[in-house]
């Protein structure tokens, strides 16, 4: 036996005008349309864990040194990077295609435990970043007596 229900066409609170149309345009819209096309670079990692403290792999090929900037507080890591474009331009010559990204790419982290920064260490070769991260020596609690 079905359900009869009353309708009242006044009761607003189960309305819902956009639910039928979010399943109409469900994956319509999946790429935006502004960024086709466009090299899109992303510092991608790997973190590993012992116990003394954390090793980074960061990818960030075609990348100066200099140009990379490792900031720590507390437990949170961001690598930040820019690549600049080259105005370099010769005559009787022109760009048909370019893929190589211009641009700057930034990438946080949180780790479990808090890093000595005074003994992190950072070196870069061949498109890597190798981060050394060590564990910030646990603090002793100090009880507090109660006078």
């Amino acid at each position: 036996m079905a359900n009869i229900t009353r309708y009242d066409p006044f009761n607003l609170v189960n309305i819902d005008p956009f639910g039928d149309i979010d399943d109409l345009f469900k994956g319509f819209f999946v790429r935006p349309a502004l960024l086709e096309g466009l090299p899109q670079m992303q510092i991608k990692m790997d973190v590993k864990e012992d116990d003394n403290g954390y090793t980074v792999h960061a990818d960030i090929p075609g990348v100066k040194k200099e140009d990379i900037q490792v900031n720590i507080e507390g437990n949170q890591v961001s690598i930040s990077a820019e690549t600049k474009a080259e105005k370099e331009e010769k005559k009787d010559e022109k760009v048909l295609r370019s893929e190589r990204y211009v641009g700057k790419v930034a990438r946080s982290f949180t780790l479990a435990h808090d890093i000595d920064e005074a003994k992190a260490q950072a070196k870069y070769s061949d498109g890597v970043l190798e981060l050394m991260l060590p564990k910030k020596a646990a603090s002793s609690a100090k009880k507090l007596a109660i006078q």
